[in-house]
Order: structure tokens, then C-alpha cells, then sequence
């Protein structure tokens, strides 16, 4: 009587029987590497996802400049105008999926559009708070117009001038303010100073 053939399979070369030690083995690697399989697709999908959040928030210019598939962009814009909770959540689990159809050059380049808006923010608040600084410099201090003007050659001095005496006579309280204990009043001429400081400070070469 001929021995009934075991079951298995064969593994680079090697016969493997069903429920031998190596077949068991085997079937938990494979259960390992696809429950790793399963969490790194669910990583990756989160962070695309995100990727996708991150570039809705980008300026008209940057955003353009990606030339992202069209199906992508409407899936955004649609995103942009659902409010409701849930409805926006699985819109954006769509636009997670559409990401995964862009290429290594494609995502980079989102992620330098990204960098490049963040620094350009960063630029941005460091200049408005500089600008604020000078300002109130400029105002307080007579000194501060000269070491103004020798860091900014090319500004319009005789307006800086002209604007600085005026947000000096506007910020002089009556004495009726005075009595009452108001703060010094601000007028045009202090914002104007405000933004002539703030664009120059903006438009100045890294």
C-alpha cells in the first residue's frame, strides 16, 4: 500500500508539509511582513493626506505652479467649500488617495512650494515686527532717522521726515485728553511710517 503524498508546497527548492514547524514559521513571517505592509500603506496614506491639507493652504502663485492633475485640484476645491465634519473628512480621505497617484518629483515639489510659503511667512513676521520697532524708534528718538537712513540709503528721506514730524504733533494729547488720562492719539502719518519701514524691510535681498 503506497503512502498517501503529504500536503505542502515548495519553498526555493525545499518541500514544505502543512503544518510542519517550518510551514508555521513560514505563515507567521508572511502574517509579520503583511501587518507591516498594512501599517506602512496607512502611514504613507495619513501623511499624503496631510501633504494634500498642507498644499490648500498654499498661495494662488506656488499652488499654479505644481500643475497638480486637474481631478486633484477640483477634489480640493470641493474640500475647501464642504463644512460639515464628516463630510469633509472623506473628502479629504479622496484627496489623500489622489495624492498617492503623484510621482517622487511630483510630492518634492509640493513639500519646497511648502517650505518655500513657510519661510516666506517667517520673513514676513520678522519684518512686521522689526518695522514696529523702528517705527516707535523713529518717533522717540532723534538719532534713530540718521542710523535709519545710513541702513536704507535709498529711502525717501525727505518724506520720512516730513512724516515723522507729523506723528509727533499728532501723538501730543490736548490737555483735556491729559485730564482724563488718555493715550497719545495716533494718526495717518504713523501708520504711513509703519508701512514705508515694513516694505523696505520686506524688500531687502536675503
Amino acid at each position: 500500500m503506497s503512502r498517501k503524498p503529504k500536503k505542502g508546497y515548495f519553498v526555493r527548492g525545499q518541500f514544505v508539509a502543512e503544518g510542519s514547524e517550518l510551514d508555521l514559521q513560514l505563515k507567521a513571517e508572511l502574517k509579520h511582513f503583511q501587518e507591516n505592509s498594512k501599517t506602512e500603506l496607512k502611514r504613507e496614506s495619513t501623511e499624503l493626506q496631510k501633504l494634500g491639507e498642507s498644499l490648500m493652504a498654499l498661495r494662488g502663485e506656488l499652488f499654479e505652479r505644481l500643475q497638480l492633475p486637474d481631478k486633484l485640484v477640483e477634489a480640493m476645491d470641493e474640500a475647501r467649500r464642504i463644512t460639515n465634519f464628516e463630510g469633509r473628512r472623506r473628502q479629504m480621505q479622496y484627496v489623500g488617495k489622489l495624492m498617492r497617484g503623484l510621482d517622487e518629483e511630483q510630492l518634492a515639489a509640493a513639500r519646497e512650494a511648502l517650505e518655500q510659503q513657510r519661510k516666506g511667512s517667517a520673513k514676513e513676521s520678522l519684518a512686521l515686527h522689526q518695522a514696529e520697532q523702528w517705527r516707535d524708534d523713529l518717533i522717540e528718538r532723534d538719532e534713530a532717522l540718521q542710523q535709519w537712513l545710513d541702513a536704507h540709503p535709498d529711502t525717501d528721506s525727505q518724506q520720512l521726515r516730513a512724516l515723522i514730524r507729523q506723528a509727533r504733533r499728532d501723538r501730543q494729547p490736548s490737555a483735556d485728553e491729559i485730564s482724563r488720562g488718555e493715550v497719545p492719539r495716533h494718526g495717518r502719518a504713523y501708520r504711513e511710517i509703519f508701512q514705508m519701514v515694513k516694505e523696505q524691510l520686506q524688500h531687502e535681498p536675503e
